[in-house]
C-alpha cells in the first residue's frame, strides 16, 4: 500500500511508527509504539511491538500447533499486537519471504497471519527476521486521523531494531528518539497553535 493524502489532508502512514503521546487516555495504549501495517481512506491496522508476552512461547505454541520443531533455528518473541482478535496470531516479518495471503506492507516489511510462516520456522527457513502478535490494533475511517489531530500519536520512521529486538522496554523512548524528542519534556496536556 502506497503512501498518499489522508480525508483529513495528512499523509497516509503505512510503514511507518505510531508511538503513543502522554495525552492517549486509552489504558491499552499507554506508552504504546505500533508498526503500521495498513493505513487509508478505509480505516487502519497496526501492531504493537512493545507488549511482550511470555505464555505461550513460542516452542510452546509450536507444540500446540503439533508442528516438529527439530530443525527451527531460532524463536520468535510475542507480543500482544493489539486488542482486536487477540487469540488470532499475526507474523510481522522481513519480506524475504512470502506466501500466500501475505501483506507487503513495503519493500522491507510483509505481514502473514496463516500457519505456513510457522511451518516454515519450525522447518529451519522462513523470514530472516520476525515477531509473532495476539492481535492487532484497528481504526476505522478517519479514526486515526483524528487520535492524531488530538494529540494522542506522532509518527516516526520505522526499522528493524524497534520492530525486532526483545528491548521492549525502551522501544517508546527509542522511537521518540528518532525524532529527536526527550520523553521527560512532553506533556500530557494536548492543544493546538
Amino acid at each position: 500500500m502506497n503512501q498518499g493524502i489522508s480525508d483529513t489532508g495528512g499523509t497516509f502512514l503505512t510503514g511507518q511508527l505510531l508511538i503513543a503521546m502522554p495525552a492517549m487516555e486509552d489504558a491499552r495504549f499507554d506508552h504504546a509504539v505500533i508498526y503500521l501495517c495498513a493505513h487509508s481512506a478505509e480505516g487502519a491496522m497496526g501492531i504493537v511491538l512493545n507488549r511482550p508476552v511470555n505464555k505461550p512461547s513460542f516452542t510452546d505454541l509450536l507444540s500446540q500447533l503439533k508442528m516438529d520443531q527439530s530443525a527451527a533455528t531460532r524463536m520468535l518473541h510475542l507480543c500482544s499486537g493489539g486488542p482486536v482478535e487477540n487469540a488470532r496470531g499475526f507474523v510481522l516479518h522481513t519480506s524475504d519471504w512470502t506466501a500466500e495471503g501475505t501483506l507487503h506492507v513495503d519493500e522491507d516489511t510483509s505481514l502473514t497471519a496463516n500457519l505456513d510462516v510457522l511451518k516454515a520456522l519450525a522447518e529451519g527457513g522462513g523470514p530472516r527476521r520476525g515477531m509473532l502478535a495476539l492481535g492487532y490494533s484497528g481504526w476505522g475511517p478517519g479514526q486515526l486521523d483524528d487520535e492524531i489531530q488530538q494529540n494522542a500519536w506522532l509518527s516516526a520512521p520505522a526499522d528493524d531494531a524497534i520492530m525486532y529486538d526483545t528491548d521492549h522496554s525502551t522501544k517508546w523512548q527509542r522511537a521518540l528518539a528518532k525524532l529527536k524528542i526527550n520523553p521527560m519534556s512532553l506533556s500530557a496536556a494536548a492543544g493546538h497553535a
